[in-house]
């Protein structure tokens, strides 16, 4: 197939394409390469599959709509895996209005793509982030999620809503997938493994929100993609079943789903802490705080959809995974 990833040199993205690579794809990568977080680690990313014979990388931004357009027109894609996005929480309340612009507008843009180059199936990140003030766990995607807390999460169940119209009116196949903490080798700067890690190896005192109490369904980077290609390979369909009067928030009369991809196994924030310093031989100075704005106390993955539809279910414990994470990080910074 030729897919076409955007936010190629992400934490994901990077990721995606490699694997798509192995297996004999051709991958369009694109990715505008912004300094939200130090884009050497990007370059670096991008240097394991950016000399393969199979991928092309463009320099852009889903938020020029001209570009998207010239690329769509260049290309016939066989699929889009679309993972460009703004990333954070927190930072979605200092800046709303980037996440508005690349989230949604950009997202617009890959739709508008997608419907007039016959793309055979287009998949795109979610978040668990959309289940907001959500208390049944776990989460299914048959419960609503009408009530997100922070712009991050109102922008990726807006996602969700601009794709099933696009499903919906112009019969294009696409499939929402709401992931669950994804860590692992390559991750981001500014999230809590490697701002742990960093502070540790440091010998300086960690912030420990809602005082380490809340739970998160950790879900490891190579699960996460295992379940994506298992997903891409088999474009959405209708739901046949489908009754308005008892609507189900995971599929449609349209060629339209969601799904979860998590671990399945929340695990305590103290003990995902617990993992990194049995990983680096440290104990971690921890400093106890209140949950911070737009968090929530627990994630908690339903992911019988997945399993039922794709046979798959991620199992990667957070042990290996941590493990795997603090081999990769002593590597790439030398510590």
């Amino acid at each position: 197939m030729k897919t076409l990833v955007t936010g190629s040199a992400g934490f994901i993205g990077s990721a995606l394409s490699l694997k798509l690579l192995d297996r004999g794809d051709k991958v369009i990568g694109i990715d505008n390469h912004n300094d939200y977080y130090d884009p050497r680690l990007k370059e670096s990313r991008l240097s394991r599959h950016i000399k393969h014979q199979n991928y092309s990388h463009i320099n852009m931004d889903i938020e020029d709509q001209k570009a998207v357009e010239e690329l769509f027109n260049e290309h016939q894609f066989d699929s889009v895996v679309n993972l460009a996005a703004q990333a954070g929480i927190r930072y979605s309340i200092e800046n709303p209005l980037k996440y508005i612009k690349t989230n949604m507008v950009g997202f617009g843009h890959i739709l508008e793509g997608c419907r007039y180059g016959n793309v055979r199936h287009l998949v795109y990140a979610s978040s668990s982030s959309v289940y907001g003030s959500n208390t049944k766990i776990p989460f299914s995607v048959h419960d609503n999620v009408d009530h997100p807390i922070s712009l991050y999460a109102a922008s990726k169940k807006s996602n969700e809503l601009m794709a099933h119209t696009y499903s919906h009116l112009f019969n294009l196949p696409t499939t929402g997938l709401r992931f669950f903490t994804v860590y692992g080798p390559w991750d981001r700067p500014d999230m809590a493994l490697q701002k742990f890690t960093k502070s540790i190896l440091a010998g300086e005192k960690i912030q420990v929100f809602n005082y380490g109490k809340h739970r998160r369904d950790f879900t490891y980077i190579d699960d996460i993609v295992e379940g994506v290609i298992r997903v891409l390979d088999q474009p959405a369909m209708p739901n046949p079943n489908w009754d308005s009067d008892y609507p189900d928030s995971g599929s449609s009369v349209a060629p339209w789903r969601i799904y979860n991809i998590g671990n399945n196994s929340p695990v305590e924030l103290l003990d995902y802490i617990k993992a990194i310093e049995d990983a680096l031989g440290i104990k971690a100075d921890k400093e106890l705080l209140p949950l911070q704005l737009g968090d929530v106390p627990d994630t908690y993955a339903d992911v019988a959809d997945l399993v039922r539809d794709f046979d798959y279910k991620p199992s990667t414990t957070i042990n290996q995974g941590v493990a795997k994470f603090v081999e990769w990080y002593k590597d790439y910074y030398n510590t």
